[in-house]
């Protein structure tokens, strides 16, 4: 793994750094209607400078960068103070999921609508009773004429209160056993048949919904993979998830750094100097993980279990960093600024993407050898 850039990317990172400098705006949260929009025009602002996905072909509305480069504009996006990714269901976890199992012609007609925000797509794994469990689900999907008829229920889908399409598995034989019998579908959230349920968030915003299934037509184009081979196509969702793409070292490099000027300011508990390091080198481990994983995947490797270790990692590290935070703000932690609200949502960080029992578990088997537990 070699740290040293390169010329062309030096001055890839000065570009993206002047540029944010100059163009990045606040905006409202993305989990209201208008604030959601608002995201949606910053997503076409990035793809107008092919910011938007610089790794991706420039066909697709990339710069054919690579992982390195993308690497370097999270870090300058999160220095910046840049707004949230609106679109990173799409941009960070369908489209590997499309490079890897999609058609040519799914990836020509899904991808640049999903760069430049045309189309923002929402999750949709988990169901009422199948969230760590995904093979659980009930959610179905039967054959008609030209494609499948989706039925059931998924709930706590992120951003599918305002997004435009969906991704999803379903149940296509239900004679199957646990993971075989599953198929990946994409879908129109607008769709006939598709009720969307808007769920309130303790600040009465909707960052997810429900979504309900009455017989939702859904054309053999929009099947990602092989019919009855979903699961392996959705590991392949969960891997990048986990592993590189969705909680870049940026923003924990950002946040680590924040809190250091923050401790550094003075008058802060002396016993929270330790902590405070711990998250500068939590985050800059982070990074060099990540580094050697863009050196692997550019030589032809693949994420594999050892996703699940990092996303473990990087959920305990946030929730570290901003209970350090906390520590620090005293009596004013309970005021509402940035630091609340970080520390609030990395709460969840150890439920999505799989929970981090789940990992350990996986951990244990698929990386240690150890023998599998009664669950």
């Amino acid at each position: 793994m070699d740290l040293e850039f390169d010329e062309e990317a030096r001055a890839f990172r000065t570009e993206v750094a002047d540029w944010l400098r100059d163009n990045a705006p606040a905006l409202s949260s993305m989990d209201t209607a208008e604030g959601f929009e608002q995201h949606r025009a910053w997503e076409h602002q990035l793809a107008e400078q092919r910011l938007s996905v610089v790794s991706w072909p420039r066909e697709y509305g990339g710069r054919d960068a690579g992982l390195l480069h993308w690497l370097i504009f999270e870090e300058e996006y999160y220095a910046a103070g840049a707004p949230g990714r609106v679109s990173q269901n799409g941009i960070f976890l369908l489209a590997p999921t499309l490079f890897t199992h999609g058609t040519e012609e799914q990836c020509a007609r899904i991808l640049p609508s999903m760069a430049n925000g045309d189309q923002i797509w929402a999750q949709a794994w988990s169901e009422p009773e199948a969230g760590s469990d995904l093979a659980a689900l009930r959610a179905s999907a039967e054959r008609t004429e030209g494609g499948w008829l989706l039925s059931g229920q998924k709930t706590w889908s992120s951003r599918a209160a305002f997004a435009d399409r969906g991704f999803g598995l379903f149940r296509t034989d239900p004679d199957a056993v646990r993971h075989r019998g599953l198929t990946y579908f994409l879908f129109d959230l607008r769709a006939e048949g598709v009720t969307v349920r808007p769920i309130p968030q303790l600040d009465g915003e909707p960052g997810f919904a429900e979504i309900f299934f009455d017989r939702v037509f859904v054309p053999d184009a929009d099947v990602l993979g092989e019919p009855g081979g979903g699961w392996r196509v959705a590991m392949s969702t969960a891997s990048n998830e986990r592993g590189l793409s969705l909680r870049s070292p940026g923003r924990y490099l950002a946040t680590a750094r924040r809190l250091r000027e923050f401790w550094g300011e003075g008058g802060e508990p002396a016993d929270a100097a330790d902590a405070v390091a711990d998250a500068v080198i939590g985050a800059r481990a982070y990074q060099l993980s990540t580094f050697e994983t863009a050196s692997r995947l550019a030589d032809g490797g693949s994420l594999g279990a050892e996703s699940s270790v990092n996303k473990v990692f990087w959920s305990e590290l946030d929730i570290a960093m901003h209970e350090t935070a906390l520590e620090l703000r005293g009596p004013f932690a309970e005021c509402r600024d940035p630091w609340l609200d970080g520390y609030l949502f990395s709460l969840a960080g150890p439920i999505y993407a799989g929970t981090n029992e789940i990992q350990r578990d996986l951990i244990a088997e698929r990386i240690l050898g150890l023998p599998r537990g009664d669950r």
